[in-house]
């Protein structure tokens, strides 16, 4: 059993910062690639940043340059800084692990809401 356990996300102001984390517990072994998803209303899914177990990252267009993406193996979690939010960032945040193994896991969403 594999749990992901989300927090840090809330209600900011536009221009505000949040850091989300991602801690997960469970049956893991050898964690490869994390990342943060996230899903507005009305909208399907989209990537916000990934990370690889050699510190690669890859962010979306519409963060770079706002958002960082880091991980601490030693405690399994995955976090999102993100900075100068706009109320487009409002969305539930969703992070997603990937084993080497080719096993998935989703964390269960925590909210960002950015008030303009």
């Amino acid at each position: 059993q594999v749990q992901l356990v989300e927090s840090g996300g809330g209600l900011v102001q536009a221009g505000g910062s949040l850091r989300l984390s991602c801690a997960a517990s469970g049956s893991i072994f050898r964690i490869d690639a994390m990342g943060w998803y996230r899903q507005a209303p009305g909208k399907q899914r989209e990537l916000v940043a990934t990370i690889t177990s050699g510190g690669s990252t890859n962010y979306a267009d519409s963060v770079k340059g706002r958002f960082t993406i880091s991980r601490d193996n030693a405690k399994n979690t995955v976090y999102l800084q993100m900075n100068s939010l706009k109320p487009e960032d409002t969305a539930v945040y969703y992070c997603k692990i990937a084993t080497l193994s080719g096993n998935e896991y989703w964390g269960q969403g925590t909210q960002v809401t950015v008030s303009s």
